[in-house]
């Protein structure tokens, strides 16, 4: 978990950039990100509040990877960005191969970092486990 934790630091840190970029430095961000299209401020602020967001989850995950419920909640904020870099490259156009590429590796390496750190991941993206951490994870509890 030592090397997820490191990793997450780093990703962290590189989102407080890119939160930095969408408050303060608009077209930084729109060229290192969402290069084919124009941006408005209001775009860039919301950027960088979903980004404080997830660079937030990084940061408690870093320093309590043992905690289930945020460990589930960091590995699926990778997830989900990379679904949203993925349709805005794939349906609307806004991004270049190069910066979706960028975003990618960082969302992949995370994914492997955590697979090899918890087996049970496979389980839990599969919806079950042999110890139901998936459900323990989710607070329910089963008869």
């Amino acid at each position: 978990m030592k090397a997820l934790g490191y990793w997450l630091m780093v990703v962290g840190s590189l989102r407080l950039a890119s939160v930095w970029f969408g408050f303060f430095n608009i077209w930084a961000l729109r060229l290192a990100v969402f290069s084919q299209t124009t941006m408005s401020e209001v775009h860039g602020r919301t950027f960088g509040v979903w980004t404080l967001l997830t660079c937030t989850l990084c940061f408690l995950c870093a320093f309590n990877p043992e905690n289930k419920p945020l460990y589930l909640a960091t590995f699926l904020s990778f997830i989900y960005a990379l679904g949203h870099f993925l349709t805005e490259y794939l349906f609307y156009h806004t991004m270049t191969v190069a910066n979706l590429s960028t975003v990618a590796f960082f969302a992949v390496n995370v994914g492997c970092i955590h697979w090899v750190n918890d087996p049970h991941t496979a389980f839990i993206l599969n919806g079950f486990n042999r110890h139901v951490d998936c459900v323990d994870a989710l607070g329910v509890e089963l008869p």
